[in-house]
């Protein structure tokens, strides 16, 4: 148990003398059942909901009156059609696609995916991050993409390899995103009632409590950073409902063992030097102002569609529509769980998904599958 969770359960008047973490999990929930608040909270993290699935949270917070829905916390799940027919437009012309194992594995708009593609002569690598495309750029005279997907957890690796001068025939796709202008537009549409933000330790150590705090001043949203374990998720909670309690909103960190303030410097400057803010679409969501990364025009000579423009126009000229039936957009905004699609588990399901809510791991309609089943 980390000293600063043994401190946060002790300022709670809950001891910690030989408790197993059960039983303390039983002490944090009876502590916000005691509360006698009821409330809907939303967090914005495929591991967070891995962590409630799996270790059977949701019922015991539900018995204490609150709810917690998904939001848009999975970065395959949030990246559009659009663009997975930009790399599979891309790897038809002849470039070598590198790409995460997830994301290749999504259905295009012909129910076809990325991986799919193998079987017809593309050249498609399933890579674990930048630096393996590099590799692979470094051993070929061929044009080589890397699809960058990702929020600010991964964006700082793409940044590094930018700033390292990387081989002169590799581009880069960005579909990288940023987390606080979709809260702000899920806080704003009023399309689900929320009382309560937990915040992704992931991201939160890239980029600090700062980013967040909008959402508390301006529309005094409670909000906590909460890391990935049993207890921290439960603990979060607790500092979600005792904000309530109070009638205040503001930005907590459950995860300071971790996230600091001023989250990580250098890989925020990174970031800075590579790209700037753009606005883009999310799936489920139209436009939201400045939640994209694009490359700056000083790196336009590694930008995959400023490079292979003639290659993508016809796919910037279309749109696409999500696939028939599919309502990950809504479980994305909350709107609905994984449980509420009627092609959950039958139709849809991990061996033939329809949508990237069921086939990332941080999905939640495959984090469901896997665990509720």
């Amino acid at each position: 148990m980390e000293w600063v969770r043994i401190g946060t359960l002790k300022k709670r008047g809950i001891k910690m003398f030989e408790l197993r973490d059960g039983e303390l999990a039983s002490k944090i929930v009876e502590k916000i059942r005691s509360k006698n608040i009821k409330a809907r909270f939303m967090h914005v993290c495929g591991t967070h909901q891995d962590t409630l699935v799996r270790h059977g949270l949701m019922p015991l917070l539900e018995k204490a009156n609150i709810e917690i829905r998904q939001g848009p916390g999975c970065p395959v799940c949030v990246t559009t059609p659009k663009e997975i027919e930009e790399a599979k437009a891309l790897a038809c012309a002849g470039k070598t696609l590198t790409i995460f194992g997830d994301m290749a594995h999504v259905p295009g708009v012909d129910g076809k995916s990325i991986a799919d593609m193998q079987s017809g002569g593309a050249d498609i690598r399933i890579i674990y991050g930048a630096g393996d495309a590099v590799n692979i750029a470094a051993s070929t005279d061929k044009d080589v993409v890397f699809m960058a997907v990702g929020f600010k957890t991964t964006a700082p690796t793409t940044a590094a390899v930018l700033l390292a001068h990387p081989p002169e025939n590799l581009s880069f796709l960005s579909c990288h995103r940023v987390v606080p202008p979709a809260l702000k537009a899920i806080v704003e549409s009023g399309e689900v009632a929320l009382d309560g933000l937990i915040q992704p330790g992931h991201v939160s150590t890239i980029i600090g409590t700062e980013p967040y705090k909008f959402l508390s001043e301006k529309y005094g949203v409670a909000q906590v950073i909460a890391g990935f374990e049993p207890l921290d998720l439960l603990m979060g909670c607790l500092m979600l409902v005792e904000q309530l309690e109070k009638g205040e909103g503001y930005v907590r960190n459950e995860y300071e063992r971790v996230v600091k303030d001023e989250g990580n410097p250098k890989a925020l400057a990174a970031m800075d030097a590579v790209f700037e803010p753009t606005d883009v679409v999310w799936r489920g969501f139209p436009v939201i102002l400045g939640s994209g990364l694009d490359l700056k025009p000083e790196y336009e000579n590694h930008d995959a569609r400023k490079l292979f423009a003639d290659e993508l126009a016809d796919v910037h000229n279309r749109e696409y529509p999500e696939p028939a039936g599919c309502r990950c957009g809504d479980v994305l905004r909350g709107v609905i769980t994984s449980q509420e699609c009627p092609l959950f588990g039958n139709a849809c399901n991990p061996d033939t998904p329809i949508g990237a809510c069921m086939v990332s791991r941080e999905g939640s309609c495959n984090i469901e599958y896997r665990y509720s089943r």
